[in-house]
Order: structure tokens, then sequence, then C-alpha cells
């Protein structure tokens, strides 16, 4: 009861990155106002041992500490036996209601095109956007603690009033897809949800709130992730893997009302993943793996006529159609980048074209209906090694 209590506590919060120590005073001070029965101060002044800054409460003999390398807050605490790392000093530090001092130096993206960075007021990576079928407003999946790390919910932000929707939440891995997630007909967008044992696949209207989502997939032996939605809202399209295993992925089709068996449209012997259906609804592509690389593929609806688009020399990967269907937007690490940056290639194959250009990573990139616009994440370094990444737009 006591580590839920303590864990219950220090997720409760998210917050920009400050000066260490600074931060961690306030966060300590929290603490002791709103648990003093865990953490009661007489006194205490926090102190350092190599890397770790900390205050001791030796009446319940309890430790608060910063990883003043990583940055993780953890609880030090014999009632249950041990240490426990209860979230980043970034995401709890706002939960709190606390401001940050001194908001820690960010790596600066150095850009030679003119894409501009949304200001959404949420800590976090912020990763695969999606626009709605307006173009009115994105979709996107917030990590609570980093690039590709922690639990993970889902938002709707209004490109044009600022408004921003908590849309999926409940403590678990929630993910959407970039390209055609967000669907006119249904008006519902749909992703994969790691709920009790594994992920399987969700739909729910965009005007819900958190809890009303649908599951739509449900198999004991199969984990399903990476949905997008058929034009007309009645097909879903994933990647389907066994369970606990990552690599080996199924592209597979279900149709939403359940009256379809699983349709698998790859080979178990491939790895095929991501998904998306065309706007004209006869065509879906996805990414293989092939000699080690990621390459981007395209394949009739009933899983004949597969047709690599991209170079198998490169990783090529994130690819979703332009909504005439003319142009095949994707993210591309190659020779000719430091880091994965977005590019175009005509759907049929042939050469690419360059549409963002920086040093730092582009990646996941959705397209506006009107195609004068494309929405991505970036981050000016190794997003793997990052803290998390931003939404851009870029006009084309």
């Amino acid at each position: 009861m006591r580590k839920t209590v303590f864990l219950l506590l220090f997720f409760m919060s998210q917050s920009v990155f400050s000066d260490a120590q600074n931060d961690s005073d306030k966060l300590f001070d929290w603490a002791e106002n709103q648990l003093p029965a865990y953490f009661p101060s007489s006194g205490q002044t926090s102190k350092t041992i190599d890397v770790w800054y900390y205050r001791y409460y030796p009446n319940v003999n309890n430790y608060i500490a910063v990883n003043t390398d990583e940055l993780d807050v953890y609880i030090v605490s014999y009632v249950v036996g041990g240490y426990i790392r209860v979230g980043t000093l970034e995401t709890l530090m706002q939960l709190a209601g606390l401001k940050s001092e001194i908001v820690e130096a960010q790596a600066v993206i150095e850009r030679d095109d003119n894409a501009y960075q949304l200001d959404l007021a949420l800590s976090g990576s912020l990763q695969n956007p999606a626009f709605s079928p307006d173009g009115k407003s994105i979709t996107f999946t917030r990590f609570i603690d980093g690039y590709n790390k922690g639990s993970s919910d889902i938002f709707i932000y209004d490109i044009e009033t600022f408004e921003l929707k908590l849309l999926v939440s409940n403590g678990d891995s929630n993910i959407n897809l970039p390209g055609s997630v967000w669907n006119d007909t249904s008006e519902s967008i749909v992703f994969s949800s790691e709920r009790e044992t594994h992920d399987e696949i969700y739909m729910i209207s965009d005007t819900a709130n958190p809890g009303d989502e649908t599951q739509l997939t449900n198999r004991n032996n199969k984990q399903s992730y990476e949905p997008s939605f058929s034009p007309d809202g009645q097909w879903v399209v994933f990647e389907s893997h066994d369970i606990d295993v990552e690599g080996y992925g199924v592209v597979t089709k279900y149709k939403i009302n359940g009256e379809s068996e699983y349709i698998e449209l790859t080979s178990s012997t491939e790895d095929a993943r991501q998904p998306n259906w065309s706007p004209a609804g006869d065509k879906i592509l996805y990414q293989k793996k092939v000699q080690e690389s990621w390459s981007i593929w395209t394949m009739d609806i009933n899983g004949s006529n597969n047709t690599m688009i991209t170079s198998s020399n490169e990783s090529n990967t994130d690819a979703v159609f332009s909504y005439n269907g003319q142009w095949i937007i994707y993210s591309s690490e190659n020779d000719d980048v430091e880091l994965a940056n977005i590019y175009k290639i005509p759907s049929k194959g042939g050469d690419p074209i360059q549409l963002t250009r920086t040093d730092g990573y582009d990646g996941a990139p959705s397209i506006s209906p009107d195609s004068t616009k494309i929405i991505f994440e970036s981050v000016a370094e190794d997003p793997d090694k990052s803290k998390g990444t931003a939404i851009w737009i870029l006009d084309i």
C-alpha cells in the first residue's frame, strides 16, 4: 500500500527541466508538505553524494533523492524494502504544480528549411502527429518519460484555436500511428494500447473523453499495434506479432464490426510493419526489413502485387500517402544526412526528394489534406539518446 502511495504521489506531476538542485529542493519541499507522514520535515537540508542529491528523514528512515546525471527521482524506503524509481524530475515537477527557476538548455535544432515548432504546453516526448480530416487539428502521442519511454497518452490539438484536449489516458501505453488514423466517416481515431497482458487495437470518437474507447481486436496469442483506417472507416490494418516477439511483424487487416477473420497480408517469415491505407482505398503501404535495412513497399489490399518503392541500401520508415495518392512521404536515414530527414517519392517509385533539412532528426511525418503542410516529430540529436521530440510543421 505504501509503495502505491509513493508512486501515486510522484507520478502526479510533469515539468520543464531546470537546474537539478534548485528543482530538486522544490520537489523535496513539496513532498514534505503533501505527505508529512512519509517525509516529516524537521529542518532537513539537502546533501550530495557522488551523483545523488538527496534528503534523509531519520524518523521514518526514508530518503528522497535525485540522480543528477539521469535527472530521475527515487525513493529509498526500508518500509517497502528498497528503492523505487518514481519518474523523471521534469515529469514530476509540473504535475506537482512547481515552476522551474532555470529551464535546462535544450539542444538547438539547426535547420535549412522554414519549419516551425508547435508551442504545446506539455512535457515529455511528443510523437507521431497526424492531421484531422479537415486539416484544422492534429492528434499525437505523448510519452511521459522520454522518447518511446514510459506510459503514453493521446491528445488532440486545434492548430487554429490552440485548444489542447486529452483524448486517451489510463496509465498504460497508448500510441497512434502517423497517417490515416483519423477517419472522416467514423469521426474516430484508431490506436493501440497495452492494457492487461499485451497490445490490442482500439478506437475512440474524436469528441469523446478518456475511458470512452472501444476495443477492436482481441487475441490471446497475438499482439497488435500501429493501426490505420481504410478510407470508408470499416477496416483497420495493423502489424501483428506473436506475444513477446519484437520481430517478424505481419501486416493484418480486420473489419471493425467483427464480421471478418483476421486476414494476414504479409508472410510471417518476413518483418513488415507500420501499414497505412491509401486515400483511394486500393493500396496499403508498409515498411519491410530487407538485408538489415528498412524499405518502403506497397501492395494491393488483398496482399498481392507487393512492390518495393525505396532503396534497400537506406533506412526508410514511417511512410504515409499524400491525400491525392501520388506521393509517399517518409523518414529516411541515408548517406546524405547525419540523422533521418523527411523525403517524398512518387507512389509508384522514382527519385526521392528531400523535404526537411536539418542536422538533427526528423521522423514520423503526416501530410495535410490539402497537401500544403507536413507535420513531424523532431529533435536536434539521436532521438533514442534524447529527452524526447517536439512537433514541427513545414509548408511545402
